[in-house]
């Protein structure tokens, strides 16, 4: 029986040097370092989920409600930081993207159709295989993701 993982939580990233680092990007990329953009990065730092523009808008409405962040400044800044691989996505067609940081161990993701409930999980085996195929193709992988989609437990017993 293979050994995998699921649901990491643990970031391999300080937020300190992670900010630091956005603050390096919005310089080389003549932006203003705003209080609107660090609050969208430290809202997707603390999150274990991943999240919509508009999920993201709404958290920081209630948990930030003093701030004027508005949704164009939202999709903005998440573009810069996936554009810069600090932020990863998963594409859900037509309901659009779902973010998280980049700043966890490697992972691949099950992503159910029917909720939208993601599970990530890391399979050595899986990882092993990658190798060995890139390898016997002549191929030098340098980064690679996977998705499988599905539906859950949950929305299977209904």
């Amino acid at each position: 029986m293979p050994q995998y993982t699921t649901n990491f939580s643990e970031r391999t990233v300080k937020y300190e040097d992670l900010l630091s680092d956005f603050k390096e990007l919005l310089k080389r990329n003549g932006l203003k370092f705003t209080i609107q953009r660090e609050v969208i990065l430290e809202m997707l730092y603390n999150s274990d989920e991943y999240l919509t523009p508009e999920a993201l808008h709404q958290l920081i409405i209630q948990k930030r409600p003093e701030l004027k962040a508005g949704i164009a400044t939202i999709y903005r800044t998440l573009s810069l930081l996936e554009d810069s691989d600090m932020v990863t996505s998963l594409s859900f067609g037509a309901q659009g993207k779902k973010y998280e940081l980049g700043a966890k161990d490697h992972h691949d993701h099950i992503i159910c159709t029917e909720c939208g409930e993601i599970t990530e999980f890391v399979d050595e085996e899986i990882e092993t295989r990658q190798h060995l195929i890139t390898t016997e193709l002549g191929f030098k992988m340098s980064d690679h993701s996977m998705q499988i989609y599905g539906i859950c437990k949950q929305c299977q017993k209904h």
